[in-house]
């Protein structure tokens, strides 16, 4: 019999990359204790400005999709959800003897809000961030690589799951309480505008 063959130990970074890769992107993937997102916010619409990734973008709908929430264009919906100045730094977080770097942190971060088709905004501008680090090896450049661009899809499927957790609590009463504020607020300011103007 012929003798086993011993797993190349420069490859396990490889592998658990692709693993990785594989466990986030697959097919029906859903995030893990994504509550739902309430009726009241049906039909919804998700607007993505051209700088946000498409991998988040697309991440954000699949969550939706999954918890059936009615998608439909900005036109014919009721709520509008949008995705705006997304950014992502990428910086040393240890550093070895050689004064080389050994580990790397990724961050992401995007603004969301939601506004009604009358114009209420039910979130007001939001910045949600997530970030995760990996070692890095500069013998092993591609697989790290890999496992970069593997890791930007989790923190993409880390900001969809916050995303729905912002949506979750939005009940038809807490919408109608944020609705009966910003009516409020828009009442107040007209009245002291109208004190501050001159009478003629």
């Amino acid at each position: 019999m012929a003798p086993r063959r011993a797993l190349n130990p420069s490859r396990p970074s490889t592998l658990a990359a692709i693993l990785l890769l594989a466990g986030v992107s697959g097919c029906g993937f859903q995030l893990r204790g994504a509550p739902p997102v309430s009726p009241a916010l049906q039909p919804l619409a998700v607007a993505c400005t051209q700088q946000i990734p498409e991998t988040l973008c697309s991440s954000v709908r699949t969550q939706l999709e999954l918890g059936e929430v009615d998608l439909q264009p900005e036109a014919d919906a009721a709520y509008v959800l949008s995705l705006s100045e997304f950014q992502e730094n990428r910086r040393a977080s240890a550093i070895t003897a050689q004064a080389a770097a050994a580990e790397y942190t990724v961050r992401r971060s995007v603004d969301v809000n939601l506004i009604s088709a009358d114009r209420v905004p039910v979130i007001a501008d939001t910045r949600l961030t997530a970030s995760e680090s990996y070692r890095y090896d500069e013998t092993n450049v591609l697989a790290k690589r890999q496992e970069e661009e593997a890791l930007r899809i989790q923190l993409d499927d880390r900001l969809a799951q916050q995303v729905i957790f912002r949506l979750a609590p939005l009940t038809e009463a807490r919408i109608e309480e944020i609705r009966q504020a910003h009516e409020a607020s828009k009442e107040a300011e007209t009245e002291a505008e109208a004190e501050t103007t001159p009478s003629p």
